[in-house]
């Protein structure tokens, strides 16, 4: 199979890529699990691309039941490199408009159900292998210049920056949760972003978010509380610009650098590479390396 060097992940709205060629279906097993969908790969202008859609075809899994290291991890399978996140998110600001894109330069967790590494596994148990990867800096730079600079060449408003807190959902906040968050000086909140970001930097692949803002979420006072329908007209509304933007980045990444996240994981395990049982190396090689 051919490498494929940019992985793009769909959320809420966007559950294909038309802009593919050559397309077909690769359907994957991993050491997790199975992703959420088959991934669609094909080629945009000669770059061969990986989608998935986060949430699979018809929005069949829940933010908290998605299996994110099976998505991730697959990702890896298929050589992809540099990953675009799709997510629709709520506005925690004024400055952050319904039909905004946010490119975020940070997250804070607010998850709690969820795997978020590959190398904290129960059926692992103690004989595993204990890896500490750095997150000070979640989102990839270069890559989220590509992508904040693809949707400004839409003609667009894009902001470039801004704390993603992410939430377990599928329920939506509280007022009182969403008055904290913006009084926290969040910008934006959603439920996907979280282990994505996390799970990218342990395989190796830069990663970045482009948040298509749908609502004000529930802490603004004259506007109405988030809806279902109010998320998915706005995003309908910015799926054209969603997939131009993308297609965009992709023709910037051509020629691109190796990740500034390749090395992996190699300078974040603590385990001695002794005391790691075969089985576990066999099973994490993707990952580990040599």
């Amino acid at each position: 199979m051919e490498r494929t060097r940019v992985g793009v992940i769909g959320g809420s709205g966007v559950y294909d890529l038309a802009q593919l060629r050559d397309v077909q279906e690769v359907r994957l097993k991993t050491p997790f699990g199975a992703p959420s969908d088959a991934y669609i790969v094909g080629q945009i202008d000669g770059q061969p691309v990986a989608f998935l859609p986060r949430h699979g075809r018809g929005h069949r899994i829940s933010p908290s039941r998605l299996n994110s290291r099976a998505n991730i991890y697959g990702f890896k399978m298929l050589g992809v490199e540099y990953l675009i996140s799709l997510s629709a998110c709520g506005s925690l600001q004024l400055q952050y408009r319904p039909g905004d894109i946010v490119v975020p330069d940070q997250i804070y967790d607010r998850t709690r159900l969820r795997a978020s590494s590959f190398f904290d596994d129960p059926d692992v148990g103690t004989a595993g292998v204990v890896v500490h990867v750095s997150v000070a800096d979640p989102f990839c730079g270069y890559l989220s210049e590509v992508c904040a600079q693809a949707v400004a060449d839409t003609g667009h408003h894009v902001h470039r920056g801004g704390t993603f807190v992410t939430v377990e959902g599928p329920r939506f906040s509280t007022k009182a949760e969403s008055r904290a968050f913006q009084q926290l000086g969040f910008a934006i909140i959603g439920m996907t972003a979280s282990p994505e970001a996390f799970l990218a930097r342990e395989a190796g692949m830069s990663y970045a978010t482009m948040a298509h803002v749908t609502d004000y979420d529930v802490w603004h006072e004259t506007e109405a509380p988030v809806t279902v329908d109010q998320v998915v007209r706005q995003f309908q509304a910015n799926v054209e610009v969603a997939k131009a933007s993308v297609v965009n980045a992709i023709m910037a990444l051509r020629g691109a650098p190796p990740s500034p996240y390749s090395a992996g994981v190699r300078d974040a395990i603590i385990t001695n590479p002794a005391a790691v049982p075969p089985e576990v190396l066999a099973r994490l090689a993707l990952l580990l390396g040599n």
